[in-house]
């Protein structure tokens, strides 16, 4: 690890957590030499660790997940197009502990993940994703990958988890011109 501030990357394995099994999702990403930290199965309260903490992740890259003291890799058994904090969040106090014992911070410097499919085109803004904290795998600087989809971030972190401002649409320079002429002619 490169270190910098710690951080955690919420990923999701697009499939239906009532079916498909942490260990079962686990053994698919070792078997494709794409190992994450850990699996959890938010709807059966699962959690297995297929990483320790202090070695990089594959799921996310092999330079940008070693950044930050730790840059843990959380594979949640769910789907981007249906966010997994609208269900069951069977041992999310033991997953966040966890990470809180690693020292990431209760903050999302890139604000909530979007929606699928906007989140196909969320910013991946390296100053934030310096600053540490929790982020959405599609915020990850180089991903492609839309997960874990619009998530409701304070149940993850908390009710006092404070969101980043949504970034406004820049003006074109058509409408500038347009606005510039309208006072001129006042």
């Amino acid at each position: 690890m490169k270190g910098g501030a710690p951080r955690a990357v919420w990923c999701t394995s697009e499939n239906d957590p009532h079916v498909v099994s942490a260990r079962s999702v686990a053994q698919t990403l070792d078997g494709q030499g794409k190992p994450v930290h850990v699996v959890w199965n938010p709807v059966r309260g699962e959690l297995v660790q297929l990483l320790p903490v202090t070695r990089a992740g594959s799921l996310i890259g092999p330079e940008i997940g070693r950044e930050g003291r730790v840059c843990v890799q959380i594979m949640v058994v769910g789907a981007a197009r249906l966010p997994f904090t609208h269900g069951h969040l069977k041992d999310l106090e033991t997953v966040m502990a966890w990470l809180d014992s690693w020292g990431v911070a209760h903050r999302w410097p890139s604000g909530p993940p979007l929606d699928v499919p906007q989140a196909y085109q969320a910013s991946q803004d390296r100053k934030q994703w310096s600053r540490g904290g929790h982020f959405g795998q599609s915020q990850v600087p180089g991903s492609t990958t839309p997960g874990p989809g619009g998530i409701d971030i304070r149940k993850l972190t908390g009710p006092e988890t404070p969101l980043a401002e949504i970034p406004r649409p820049r003006a074109s320079s058509e409408s500038n011109g347009v606005a510039s002429r309208i006072l001129t002619h006042l």
